[in-house]
């Protein structure tokens, strides 16, 4: 970790010298000093990182070393605020230039004061350095460091020992692998897998090693763990112990005591004349495959070596010695991903469709790497699914769970190295310098008078008192990158964040602030504006000066049961928001005044990857559409008319951005835009009010990708019928308001896929969907305000009933909105009758049971 800031330090003291010297005069001298010595660090500091927990005296060093970037980060940030002063124009602000000449000398003399001091605490480490790496070296080679070694060896036996049944997304990989090591010439051949940490390489080298059909063509077969601080002789000798047992020969005599060409010398013998398979699990560097393989004959039996690493160059030149070729594991896709989340999280049942949302934006987070997702779902397994507010957290916060979880250490680690602070409890105390904060429930934790002039990072979780900034931190933090106040108690803009220069995140997503000061303009290095679910619904022109700006999220709903159609709202701008050329996320931006002006200035933002539009009128589609063209790097697109009754005009889109994955539309439709069929990498489609004369589903049913689809108020036709081999991928399905819907059929191998079914609202459909039997993978069926007829055939009782057809289906559930609440029934609670109350009925807020539409 110590490593990783050394590192991003000297890139900015690269770009410092390259750039901002000239205005620190006596400072470059220092700057050039310092970088050297860094980068001399740098390299003992990779080693220093696996061996830091077993060893105080370097854990002490490689603290002293982190401080000192720390220090410099801070005074070479000091520096660059004072050379971005603004400083204004005319008498006053010349005034003010001269009385910041006199105050900026002065700081500048401080500044390379502070490098100066902190050149003579690095030199001071420096000559600590020498001692260190002699005593690391001396490690290395002797009894070394057992309990790094033993963390490593841990974490590579949670892999070992997963279960075959939480396995996904494996079946493949190892049978490319099993053929991969069985097939080819005679010659020793090497298989590296490769891939980053966490993504399941040992678990998957372990599924191939005890393959029966591998097991059947390699008779003499070993595992060794190699890991990053492994001793060449005891991994020789335990290669030597595992050989001998498989051909139930006795250990040689004295292997304690040989040395290591004497043990390399002993396997070579024994393998010369048989097949065997050696895996080598976690080789960190080419000196740990140089140290191994020339124990391991080129026999001509048809030998194989599989070695498991992180490390690209350790895979690409063990492969050159033979014929082969890298086996690079990648990360889960998503739906395997949700899968084995799901698995671990929920014991193997479906996810709540209240928590749905946040478990998809926590397993984000774990980047598709299967021991990230057994980590967190061990967390949140042990979570209450009836608390919202305790999952929202672990979504935001993993600091908060990092105690007493043996699965998160590495987070651990940055509390106790003084990184992160989590004022939780009264009792909690933090470092002066701590860089990360996150205040938990209450201001009553914060110590009073505490300084957090280092601090970079600060997040608010569940505060309910009125939040003062100054109040709480009366020295300020000016060095502030990310300021994260979801659902604080604000109603005005913190004025404090006016002189926040290197502020990059900023989020007052949840709170009652209505206006947004001009004064937003001066934050020059802002990257990300939350107000989502905000008040606010303006936003000054000073805002286009925000030139790296790249997520503008503006926008709030109004739900109680379903969606109407005016239930969102967007913000308005003066001025031309295409000066913004860096948006890459813009939602969502109002268009009822001057809209064919917003529509061109849009076609600017060639970066943008989604894009929310609201109150779009009919004459102004060309526009957009023109602009559409432009936009190539459109993932997400979403569209609303000013009212129900307008049509949205998207037919002059020729060319349609190609990587659209998700496309929502709400508002008129005269006809299915032409293009949408086109869109081969759709993966969510949501379309309302469309109230087309035609079934679109004839037109949908191709799409290669398409997993979500939702339909709202969309066919005025009375079927709908989906056929055989369409929809091959789909996984949700809801259908809503198909007001003169009364038959609804499924072909046999239609949507294969499907996991989730929700009707609502469609008033005359009296019976479940003809052949809903043959969706077999379907898991929900939820219907929502459906007639009491259709509920009635559902009843096992019931003359002519449907039961058989959703029998089995595990969760089936009748929704109806009553008093200001759901009330959910199971279908085993249909099954008792009609008296109340039913044991299987739950009566529930709308804020507990969201509708699911966008």
């Amino acid at each position: 970790m110590a490593e990783n800031v050394v590192k991003f330090l000297l890139h900015k003291l690269a770009r410092f010298l390259e750039n901002e010297i000239e205005g620190l005069s006596g400072g470059r001298e220092e700057v050039l000093y310092l970088r050297g010595e860094l980068e001399r660090l740098r390299a003992f500091l990779k080693v220093a990182d696996a061996f830091e927990e077993s060893d105080e005296e370097l854990k002490v060093w490689v603290k002293q070393v982190r401080e000192i970037a720390y220090d410099t980060e801070d005074s070479l940030d000091e520096f660059r605020i004072l050379q971005a002063h603004d400083h204004g124009d005319g008498f006053y602000g010349s005034l003010s230039r001269f009385s910041c000449c006199i105050k900026n000398r002065k700081a500048r003399g401080r500044i390379v004061s502070e490098l100066q001091g902190i050149n003579s605490r690095i030199t001071i480490i420096c000559k600590g350095h020498e001692r260190l790496l002699y005593k690391m070296n001396k490690a290395k080679q002797g009894s070394g460091s057992t309990s790094a070694r033993n963390m490593s060896l841990r974490s590579r036996g949670d892999a070992l020992l997963i279960d075959k049944i939480d396995l996904v997304g494996i079946d493949e990989p190892k049978q490319k692998l099993v053929w991969e090591l069985m097939k080819g010439g005679c010659g020793r051949k090497v298989v590296p897998v490769a891939a980053m940490g966490g993504t399941g390489k040992t678990t998957l080298a372990k599924q191939v090693y005890d393959d029966d059909k591998v097991k059947k063509h390699f008779k003499i077969r070993a595992w060794i763990t190699v890991s990053q601080s492994f001793k060449i002789e005891e991994l020789l000798k335990d290669m030597i112990r595992q050989i001998f047992s498989v051909v139930s020969k006795p250990f040689p005599e004295g292997l304690d005591s040989m040395n290591n060409d004497r043990l390399r010398r002993i396997i070579k013998d024994l393998l010369q004349k048989r097949r065997y398979l050696m895996v080598l699990d976690d080789v960190w560097h080419l000196e740990e495959w140089d140290d191994v393989k020339y124990a391991l004959p080129n026999n001509n039996y048809g030998s194989r070596v599989m070695l498991t690493t992180r490390n690209a160059d350790v895979a690409s030149t063990s492969v050159m010695e033979s014929v082969g070729e890298v086996f690079n594991l990648k990360p889960l896709p998503p739906n395997l991903s949700w899968d084995l989340f799901c698995r671990k999280t929920f014991q193997g049942n479906a996810c709540p469709n209240y928590l749905e949302e946040i478990s998809k934006n926590i397993l984000k987070k774990c980047e598709g790497l299967p021991l990230a997702i057994v980590a967190i779902s061990g967390v949140l397994a042990t979570k209450d699914q009836r608390r919202i507010d305790e999952w929202d957290m672990v979504g935001r916060s993993f600091g908060a769970e990092i105690d007493g979880n043996d699965k998160l250490k590495d987070l651990k680690k940055s509390r106790d190295q003084k990184f992160t602070a989590i004022a939780k409890d009264q009792n909690t105390v933090w470092y002066d310098k701590v860089r990360r904060l996150s205040i938990h429930n209450t201001l009553k934790n914060i110590q009073e008078n505490i300084s957090v002039s280092q601090l970079r990072s600060l997040f608010t979780f569940g505060v309910l008192e009125k939040l003062s900034m100054h109040r709480i931190f009366p020295h300020g933090f000016r060095l502030l990158h990310v300021l994260d106040l979801q659902n604080a108690n604000l109603k005005k803009f913190p004025i404090d964040i006016m002189n926040l220069y290197y502020l990059k995140y900023l989020s007052l997503r949840g709170t009652k602030v209505k206006d947004i000061p001009s004064f937003v303009g001066k934050l020059q290095n802002l990257e990300t504006l939350d107000l989502k679910h905000s008040r606010v619904t303006e936003l000054p022109v000073e805002i286009l000066k925000l030139q790296k700006l790249r997520h503008l999220l503006v926008y709030h709903f109004k739900l109680e049961s379903y969606e109407y159609f005016h239930s969102r709202y967007g913000f308005q701008i003066q001025g031309k928001i295409g000066a913004l050329r860096s948006l890459q996320k813009l939602g969502f931006i109002e268009a009822n005044q001057d809209g064919r002006t917003i529509m061109k200035e849009l076609g600017k933002l060639n970066q943008l990857r989604r894009l929310g539009i609201l109150k779009l009128r009919k004459e102004d589609g060309k526009s957009l559409c023109l602009s559409l063209e432009r936009l190539t790097n459109l993932h997400a697109l979403s569209i609303t008319s000013i009212g129900d009754e307008e049509i949205i005009d998207l037919q002059h889109l020729s060319s349609p951005p190609l990587l659209i994955q998700r496309l929502y539309l709400r508002g008129r439709l005269e006809t299915l835009p032409h293009w949408i069929p086109s869109l081969h990498g759709l993966v969510r489609l949501y379309l309302k009010w469309s109230r087309l004369k035609d079934d679109p589903i004839v037109f949908l049913q191709h799409l290669p990708n398409l997993v979500h689809l939702e339909l709202l108020q969309v066919y005025e036709g009375d079927s709908l019928c989906f056929r055989t081999g369409g929809f091959k991928k789909l996984k949700v399905l809801g259908l809503d308001k198909f007001s003169e819907l009364r038959s609804m059929q499924v072909e046999a191998g239609a949507m294969p896929c499907v996991e989730k079914l929700i009707i609502q609202r469609c008033t005359l459909l009296k019976k479940v969907p003809i052949g809903i039997e043959y969706l077999t993978k379907l898991k929900v069926l939820e219907f929502f305000d459906m007639p009491e007829e259709l509920i009635k055939t559902l009843r096992p009782d019931e003359q002519g009933s449907d039961y058989w057809k959703v029998a089995h289906i595990p969760e089936v559930y009748s929704t109806y909105w009553r008093e200001g609440g759901w009330e959910v029934n199971s279908l085993e609670s249909l099954n008792d009758g009609e008296n109340s109350p039913r044991p299987n009925t739950i009566i529930l807020t709308s804020h507990e049971l969201q509708t699911r539409w966008k």
